[in-house]
């Protein structure tokens, strides 16, 4: 009986003892806190959903519309109805249609747009909804940075003024262009911007600089991707997000040689499927769908 107590006594020691080391463990332990940053499948058209280490969730764009449900029930869990920043580059149909489906299916806390002209279906019904739901719109037109957490910002480069209401001959240079800049590690998003060099972008303190990841302007095309443009940027992994056989000829092939003569590795959605990038600050990992 005493021999049995004994026992009880030592493996309730260790019990407890083991108890305390897993506590102290969790206590100290920081598990390392990773970006996401997930380029959608969405066809013809640009869609990135971005999951920050703070839980923040921030879609930028969103295709036409006929993909992006799917493509962010893919990353999201079905209990996870929260975007908590949504971000329109600006309002072609391969970028607006899918926030449309999303204003209708998500609770959307924050908008970014420029607020320009254009006077289509899908565009006035996606500037009706976001009325109708009383959600918060911030009009881009400066240069601005936002704080997203400990080490992690993201930078507006483009618009430097305001363009709200205003129409605008080339929608595509309209776009809202953005750094996303965690720790060591930048994510540069371009839209569709295609005239960018403007002394705006490539001088002041706010400018275009190195990127380790571009997501590709206009999906590749020739006039959105110069040698000059890339001599600056000179990223290490570049992502085009293009439908296969669109009828654009996107991407184009000399934008492609110049990203492969500048030693970029190049990820398209087209032959790639989605493309997720995880960064925990200094060293990336790449997944796509195939």
């Amino acid at each position: 009986m005493i021999f049995n107590k004994q026992i009880a006594v030592i493996f309730l020691t260790i019990a407890v003892a083991a108890s305390l080391t897993l506590a102290v463990f969790l206590y100290f332990y920081q598990p390392p806190q990773r970006l996401t940053v997930n380029f959608l499948d969405v066809g013809q058209g640009d869609g990135s959903f971005i999951q920050t280490p703070f839980g923040q969730n921030i879609i930028i764009d969103g295709g036409d519309g006929q993909k992006i449900l799917p493509e962010l029930g893919r990353v999201l869990p079905f209990y996870d109805r929260t975007i908590d920043l949504m971000i329109l580059t600006h309002p072609h149909e391969d970028h607006i249609g899918g926030l449309v489906k999303i204003l209708g299916r998500y609770r959307v806390q924050k908008i970014l747009a420029t607020g320009v002209v254009h006077n289509t279906p899908t565009y006035l019904a996606w500037l009706e909804a976001v009325k109708r739901k009383n959600i918060p719109l911030v009009i881009i037109d400066r240069r601005q940075e936002i704080n997203l957490g400990p080490d992690l910002k993201m930078e507006i480069l483009w618009p430097q003024a305001s363009l709200l209401n205003q129409e605008i001959d080339n929608l595509n240079d309209s776009s809202i262009v953005l750094e996303l800049i965690y720790q060591e590690q930048k994510f540069l998003f371009m839209g569709d911007a295609e005239n960018v060099l403007t002394p705006g972008l490539s001088q002041g303190e706010r400018r275009l600089s190195e990127a380790d990841v571009l997501k590709v302007a206009h999906h590749g095309s020739d006039d959105a991707t110069s040698e000059e443009f890339l001599q600056i940027v000179k990223p290490k992994t570049a992502v085009i997000s293009v439908g296969k056989d669109n009828a654009f000829g996107h991407p184009s092939l000399r934008a492609i040689k110049r990203l492969e003569k500048l030693g970029a590795k190049i990820y398209r959605t087209d032959n790639n499927g989605w493309v997720k990038i995880i960064s925990d600050g200094a060293n990336l990992s790449i997944e796509t769908a195939k």
